[in-house]
């Protein structure tokens, strides 16, 4: 059985997709594909996997019990199995604390890796981070967290670690798997298509893809709105209706850079550590030489920087 892991990471549309999964999972499960989504996951199944055991005869309970679970979906006819839990890498509560992405993914993902072995893909979906951060805070004041200081904000834009430096940790915690990873931006909103580049495979599943689109980050009036309920003030947070962008356009800017320079070392070939995936369905017309063109090479050059005709 192929057990692929779906870690997220949060705020890049994973709720969708594992809404979108359970959607299917009739179809789904007749192609012999099954699915552990957080209500599975969070519920005793991975307790001292994911986090530190508190002893060594709790890890191997624990390991056992997913061992046990995954030898009962493979009897059940189970040739994939995706698990599908942002919180197997950590949480954006502790990011935020941290000021940094996920810097227990290492640790995480080498015990889990080690209970759900041997895995065959492992899949993280990046998003740019000056909107990844600005959308962990909005999603986090509703949950009782606080607006950061104008000093976080710095130190968040400032910090060195990026997806480039969360892959190299997930190459390392899990050596014999294959990391996929797939930008937000194209694939946010086509569960369907994170699918079939997940499992390697094509099947039309029907529906909208777009009513999956769950769990968006809420916008100024409600943060407004929470913020003023539980006594807070309100006018920390800017005026407006749209989303809330706590960073400074210099900040913006930097952050936006550090996720350009990552696309551009995944594109270039992650170091052989993970594989980018490409849109298979690219909006634009690919754009064609016009017909006689296509044959003109460094030959034809030289009369085109002339200024003047010679004699």
């Amino acid at each position: 059985m192929d057990v692929i892991l779906h870690i997220g990471a949060h705020r890049t549309a994973s709720t969708s997709f594992q809404h979108f999964m359970r959607a299917h999972a009739g179809p789904l499960a007749g192609h012999g594909v099954g699915f552990w989504g957080p209500g599975r996951t969070r519920t005793g199944l991975l307790h001292g996997v994911a986090d530190a055991p508190v002893s060594s005869a709790q890890a191997r309970r624990s390991v056992g019990r997913v061992r046990l679970n995954l030898n009962g979906a493979e009897r059940r006819g189970a040739n994939v199995l995706i698990v599908s839990d942002e919180n197997l890498i950590g949480t954006p509560r502790r990011c935020l604390r941290a000021r940094a992405l996920y810097p227990e993914i290492g640790l995480r993902m080498t015990r889990l890796h080690a209970a759900f072995a041997p895995v065959s893909r492992v899949v993280l979906q990046v998003r740019s981070l000056d909107h990844w951060w600005a959308s962990v805070m909005a999603f986090l004041v509703p949950r009782g967290g606080g607006i950061p200081p104008a000093a976080a904000m710095e130190q968040i834009a400032s910090a060195t670690r990026s997806w480039r430096h969360v892959i190299t940790d997930l190459a390392c915690a899990c050596p014999d798997s294959e990391i996929i990873v797939s930008p937000f931006e194209v694939f946010g909103s086509r569960p369907d298509l994170l699918f079939s580049q997940m499992a390697g495979r094509d099947w039309p599943l029907g529906g909208n893809p777009d009513a999956f689109w769950l769990n968006q980050r809420p916008l100024l009036p409600k943060l407004r709105q929470v913020v003023e309920q539980r006594g807070g003030d309100a006018t920390l947070l800017p005026t407006g209706d749209g989303r809330w962008q706590p960073f400074t356009d210099d900040q913006a800017a930097r952050l936006r850079e550090a996720y350009a320079d990552d696309l551009f070392w995944l594109r270039a070939g992650a170091d052989g550590l993970a594989r980018l995936t490409q849109d298979p369905e690219p909006a634009k017309t690919a754009k064609t030489l016009v017909v006689g063109h296509d044959l003109r090479g460094h030959g034809h050059d030289g009369s085109a920087r002339r200024l003047a005709p010679t004699r």
